[in-house]
């Protein structure tokens, strides 16, 4: 298993703050909204994606370890239960994945933090899936 960053840096610092986070996040919306192989996961969300964009940022702030945007905004992520609403299978877990592995392996130039993240996201979209 890959190790986590050093316990004095957190992985919203490693990949470069608020604006690493906002480039990760505009190239995953960027893939999802061009790659034929997202496209189921694409029907999930509003024709524009600036609020899902949005959200995402503020999610993965608190998330990799910077300040709790998203709890500060919305209250507790409720992950499972905000997905509840969307059919999530093993294939829309797989194309979310894709879009964010292309993401990560394009902004995250460290490979041990880029397994590390792929790893705990991977966990996270495992979580997400509804139907089986």
């Amino acid at each position: 298993m890959t190790q986590p960053p050093p316990e004095d840096t957190t992985p919203f610092e490693l990949v470069g703050g608020t604006e690493g986070v906002q480039k990760l996040v505009d190239r995953f919306y960027d893939l999802m909204d061009t790659l034929p192989e997202a496209a189921t996961i694409r029907a999930m969300h509003a024709r524009s994606l600036k609020v899902s964009r949005e959200k995402l940022v503020l999610f993965l702030t608190g998330w990799l370890g910077g300040p709790p945007l998203y709890m500060e905004k919305y209250g507790h992520p409720r992950l499972r239960m905000r997905h509840a609403p969307f059919d999530i299978d093993e294939d829309a877990r797989q194309a979310w994945m894709l879009c964010m592995r292309q993401a990560l392996d394009e902004q995250v130039e460290d490979a041990q933090l880029r397994r590390f993240l792929d790893q705990a996201l991977d966990r996270v979209a495992a979580h997400m899936r509804n139907m089986h």
